[in-house]
């Protein structure tokens, strides 16, 4: 099997699990016992992907791959970050919706491969998501929760009522999603929607998403769609309050604590403590601007999976070191 065959028979997190694998047993001289130990796998499983890592060709003087998943830095951003996901896109694109185009179908591609009928996916509202969402060709049957209100600018396409029915009807499962706006003027308002019998319901499966893809952003003009969203006043409170980053409407501290004031009492979507029991949150960030952002998402353990592109990717790294 060529490497390229390879890439179209397996999805992103089996061709990442393979070349970290390979790089363990070929670069670092670990034995198949040690790494079928690290990665709780059988020592048949650890030989059966080793063999095929040669076989296919991924496996040369390098850790290489002919397709746009760059393997040696997904694995290398995965270990040092901690993550259960990494999938880093080898892209030269700086036009940002070419680029979320390029990032949405890798998303896409992992989900499919990673949903089972067991899980209940949750999709909050990101132009990323929405990349993700429309390059989705197949899915398993699994419910769909929508995590936030609707965010309604006249330079957003679509919302996230949207991309959850959009999804739900490829999936064939039901969908869980309700009319409300991600930000209110007041957090009374913010009560009275939540009471909502179809608001409420929706909120009431928060419990059960096992998966869930979600928006991240740098609190800064221009980083982050609910940044732009809100008053001045709203959003400078939040900045003197610590906050670095949003995701999907949870905010967070550079040490990745959660930020609660009046400001995020008036916000309609999941909190922290509801996303903190999902077993897998992806984000999808891109921008160097995002680097403070994308690390305190993953200090504050809110996001464990991650797909974004080299530059960003390669700004995580040195930052570790």
């Amino acid at each position: 099997m060529s490497g390229e065959a390879l890439m179209e028979s397996f999805g992103p997190a089996h061709l990442v699990l393979t070349a970290s694998i390979a790089r363990r047993y070929y670069v670092d001289g670990r034995s198949k016992v040690e790494i079928a130990d690290e990665f709780r796998l059988s020592r048949f499983k650890v030989a059966r992907l080793l063999d095929q890592a040669r076989s296919s060709g991924l496996v040369r003087i390098e850790i290489s791959h002919p397709g746009a998943i760059d393997l040696d830095l997904s694995s290398r951003l995965q270990e040092s970050l901690g993550l259960r996901r990494a999938i880093v896109v080898d892209t030269p694109e700086v036009d940002e919706p070419a680029l979320r185009t390029q990032l949405g179908k890798a998303a896409a591609d992992l989900l499919s491969e990673i949903v089972t009928p067991e899980d209940v996916l949750g999709l909050a509202w990101a132009r990323a998501v929405t990349a993700m969402t429309e390059q989705l060709t197949s899915l398993a049957p699994v419910p769909v929760v929508q995590l936030t209100g609707a965010l309604t600018r006249p330079d957003v396409e679509a919302n996230s009522v949207e991309l959850v029915r959009h999804t739900a009807r490829l999936s064939g499962g039901p969908a869980y999603l309700f009319y409300a706006p991600l930000v209110v003027p007041d957090a009374a308002t913010a009560r009275a929607l939540r009471q909502q019998p179809e608001v409420a319901e929706a909120i009431g499966h928060f419990e059960s998403v096992t998966k869930a893809v979600v928006g991240l952003g740098s609190w800064a003009a221009g980083q982050s769609t609910l940044y732009d969203a809100m008053d001045e006043k709203a959003c400078d409170q939040l900045r003197k309050r610590g906050v670095v980053a949003d995701i999907s409407g949870v905010f967070v501290d550079a040490d990745g604590a959660a930020v609660q004031s009046r400001v995020t009492d008036r916000v309609i979507a999941i909190n922290a403590e509801q996303m903190d029991k999902i077993d897998e949150v992806i984000a999808i960030p891109y921008g160097l601007a995002k680097v403070a952002a994308v690390r305190a998402a993953v200090r504050g353990g809110l996001v464990n999976g991650i797909v974004t592109h080299a530059p960003l990717a390669k700004a995580l790294l040195n930052e570790t070191h």
